[in-house]
């Protein structure tokens, strides 16, 4: 053993070589390791045509090779169905039945193609209707032979579907002429931490519908000026996106339901001041003070102040913060989100103010700034501060840890309209 690993030593330590001669040595030894597939695979055609049983006693050859090869047997049976699709076979009387894939073979032989090309191969060739001619069968599997030379799995994978929709236009019979009628389902229930578990199946067109909008809300964030990478998962980035569509659809006057969420939220003065504690929303679930805070910004909110004791100190009429009229000046001045570095459009942005309310802020387009969801969470949450410049635009300082110098900052991805 030591002397045949010794063969496939470098003649020369790694670290000398160049780029181009480590990628032939990996090439070389990959088509090694495809020949030796191959080779092993003739050996356990021919072991299994002679009985296993007879030759070391096991009951079958699977469970034979699983402890040669010390794996499991379901690997073991995968290897016996490459081996039994690429090797010739025996008849009863001996006599010699041909390979089911001869091309397939050859070319693992030669090391040009890998076992995960000839599992692909072997696969379409069991699919082939049974009227197709030997010659048309033939010339297909050399077909995607010569294409696996050079491409992946899955691209042999997609020739061959073309292949057997060209053989088979007919395609196979409905096992039920009449499948039942099926209609689209969702499930909402909202669990005892206030979150919501969403579930079910849409139509193909709603689901394409919800799919077109939610795409491109769910593109991962470019990186900012710091070079920040949005790390959120695929359904993370999804889930946000819904969250986003439903805040635009609120925004529409005519949708039952529309307009601004009309939410009742329960606070007390100081933890609403604080940002600390926690708030009750429509009296069924909890959230932060914080998230309080930020539902104010830009929602039909009625707010319930409590006192120290839980007495109610103010219950107030429910009042849009932010008229049509002014959020359209907003969404002209900021052009979209006004963090730095930030794509998002005004449509997918909520209007924070720059001076909370609860402390005496107004309503004015000089105390307002549009943020999508993502960055309206980081300014409530994290230490960046936003304020109006002395020409009217939005300009964020950004935390010590991010520029000890704390200079300010513009988004320069929007360009306002001039004044």
């Amino acid at each position: 053993m030591s002397e045949n690993l010794s063969t496939l030593e470098p003649p020369q330590e790694l670290w000398r070589r160049s780029g181009r001669a480590l990628a032939d040595e990996v090439r070389t030894r990959l088509e090694s390791l495809w020949r030796l597939d191959a080779e092993l695979g003739k050996f356990l055609a021919e072991i299994d045509s002679r009985g296993v049983s007879e030759l070391y006693g096991y009951g079958s050859t699977a469970a034979w090779f699983a402890h040669m090869a010390r794996m499991s047997r379901g690997e073991a049976k995968k290897y016996l169905d490459r081996a039994h699709g690429l090797n010739p076979g025996r008849n009863i009387d001996g006599s010699e039945l041909p390979a089911a894939a001869p091309a397939t073979h050859a070319a693992a032989l030669d090391g040009e193609i890998g076992p995960h090309h000839s599992d692909r191969i072997l696969q379409f060739l069991k699919k082939v209707p049974s009227f197709v001619s030997e010659k048309d069968r033939s010339s297909a599997e050399k077909i995607l032979v010569e294409l696996a030379r050079h491409a992946t799995p899955q691209e042999v994978v997609k020739a061959a579907d073309e292949i057997l929709a060209r053989m088979d236009q007919d395609g196979k019979p409905p096992k039920d002429p009449d499948p039942p009628e099926r209609k689209p389902e969702l499930r909402l229930r909202q669990r005892k931490d206030g979150w919501f578990d969403i579930d079910g199946q849409l139509d193909p067109i709603t689901g394409t519908r919800l799919s077109t909008i939610l795409d491109p809300l769910a593109t991962p964030r470019p990186a900012g000026e710091d070079k920040w990478p949005d790390l959120r998962s695929p359904s993370q980035r999804y889930g946000e996106a819904f969250g986003e569509a439903i805040a635009m659809l609120a925004n529409v006057p005519d949708v039952p339901g529309g307009d601004r969420a009309q939410l009742l939220v329960t606070v007390t003065l100081d933890d609403l001041k604080s940002k600390l504690g926690t708030a009750c929303l429509d009296m069924v679930s909890t959230i932060t003070a914080t998230e309080a805070r930020m539902l104010a910004c830009d929602c039909q909110v009625i707010p319930a102040v409590l006192g120290s004791k839980g007495e109610p100190l103010d219950l107030g009429r429910a009042k849009r913060l932010v008229t049509p009229a002014l959020r359209k000046a907003l969404n002209i001045r900021d052009g979209g989100c006004a963090f730095p570095g930030c794509h998002r459009k005004p449509r997918h942005c909520d209007a924070h103010h720059v001076v909370a309310w609860m402390n005496g802020g107004h309503t004015v387009l000089r105390n307002l700034v549009l943020l999508c969801g993502a960055h309206h969470r980081l300014l409530h949450k994290a230490d960046w501060k936003v304020r109006i410049a002395e020409d009217g635009l939005p300009e964020f300082i950004p935390p010590d840890y991010v520029d000890p110098l704390r200079r300010p900052r513009r988004n320069i991805l929007h360009v306002p309209t001039p004044g």
